[in-house]
């Protein structure tokens, strides 16, 4: 009889350090990823009787399709979720929504500047992950180098799209003669065709 204990499986033998660093800089980007996801569909919401809607639809849509494209590489990296860090950050996003804009009931025109700047920012933020996942996916045969460039070109778009958003929001906020579009071109929609930045006069 064999009485020599049994071989530890790949899965149970300790992370290397550079796994161990990725698994917390994964983490942390799907912890913000789900902030992000919450945040643009409770914009889309917020709009979508104004003509922004349709845009802000948009990037909900494809936001959640990049968090679970982040999973999915996850996934392949042999990278556990860390829930708690996940939910964390769900946390943190709600907690944001106590701050001060300027009106105690209503949703005050400040809100969009505040909550556009955040997505704009953690948009921003993805595009930088996805530089670095590409760095990986270079020595990485478990990464979808091509996938990694589609999603980040779509990142660097939807920056473009909500920078054009942003700007506007702060016009209509901050000056007494605010116009409805947007003075530049957002870029592509989701479907290819050029888009403006619009919103309710």
């Amino acid at each position: 009889m064999n009485t020599r204990p049994p071989s530890a499986g790949p899965g149970s033998r300790p992370p290397t350090e550079p796994q161990r660093l990725l698994a917390i800089y994964l983490n942390d980007h799907l912890a913000g990823a789900g902030s992000g996801v919450s945040l643009i569909r409770r914009m889309a919401r917020a709009h979508r009787n104004t003509p922004a809607g349709g845009l802000l639809s948009e990037l909900a849509v494809e936001i959640g399709e990049d968090r679970e494209s982040l999973r999915e590489f996850m996934t392949a990296l042999d990278v556990p979720a860390r829930w708690p860090r996940v939910v964390a950050g769900r946390l943190a996003e709600k907690v944001g929504r106590l701050k001060l804009n300027g009106r105690l009931v209503k949703r005050s025109p400040l809100s969009d500047v505040i909550e556009l700047e955040a997505m704009r920012l953690g948009v921003e933020g993805k595009a930088s992950m996805w530089r670095s996942l590409r760095i990986l996916a270079l020595g990485d045969s478990r990464l979808d180098q091509v996938a990694v460039d589609r999603l980040l070109a779509r990142a660097v778009r939807q920056e473009s799209v909500l920078e054009a958003l942003r700007v506007e929001a702060a016009r209509r906020t901050f000056t007494a003669s605010a116009t409805v579009a947007a003075p530049g071109h957002t870029g592509p929609s989701r479907h290819g065709s050029p888009r403006r930045a619009r919103w309710a006069a």
